[in-house]
């Protein structure tokens, strides 16, 4: 009887327990802002190392380049990437501005390169008069100021000439030595060996 009534109440302990179990399942939950401080530190910290756990998983399982970044509210960086953060970075942006490029309109798309196209034609048109001005060109409309940077410019570009110039004719007097020095070594080699056949 009364191994019946233990195995009556283990039976019931069960049942109660599977009943609890149920009760405690988690329903869905409601995506909103956690008030309480301590409650979203919390979920954050657990929540991001999910999230680094399966970028981790996705890039293995699936081979794929994976590049994850996440900003604390305090602003600490938490930063996950298969390969390098910086190649994933640039293969992002590289993506996004051939998907700008390809959804502006034409119009727009005529209207940036027509201005991009100006910025550089009025670059050329800089460099160009500088170098007609360096070559003594043109200069009638520059002012005061203007042939005086000219000038400390030509200066500084003839005394880096005349280093390299300088450093070129030493190197070319060194060697010509060094041949002088090896022909006067060669001769006197040759009269050594002409005197000893005569004194032989």
């Amino acid at each position: 009887m009364k191994m019946r009534k233990v195995v009556l109440l283990g039976v019931d302990m069960i049942k109660l327990l599977i009943r609890a179990k149920r009760s405690m399942v988690r329903g869905k939950t409601q995506v909103k802002r956690i008030e309480n401080t301590a409650s979203r530190q919390v979920t954050f910290s657990k929540r991001r190392n999910g999230l680094m756990k399966k970028a981790y998983e996705l890039s293995v399982l699936c081979d794929v380049n994976v590049g994850l970044i996440v900003f604390s509210p305090k602003g600490k960086l938490y930063d996950f990437a298969s390969s390098s953060m910086h190649h994933i970075i640039e293969r992002y942006q590289e993506q996004v501005k051939d998907v700008t490029l390809y959804d502006q309109p034409s119009e727009q798309n005529i209207e940036q390169l027509q201005h991009e196209a100006a910025k550089i034609a009025k670059r050329i048109e800089v460099l160009e008069a500088s170098q007609r001005n360096l070559t003594g060109e043109c200069l009638s409309s520059c002012s005061i100021d203007e042939l005086h940077e000219l000038e400390k410019h030509l200066e500084k570009s003839l005394t880096k000439v005349r280093g390299k110039k300088n450093h070129l004719l030493d190197e070319h007097l060194e060697q010509l030595r060094e041949n002088c020095e090896l022909q006067k070594a060669h001769e006197k080699v040759e009269n050594c060996a002409v005197e000893m056949r005569l004194f032989i």
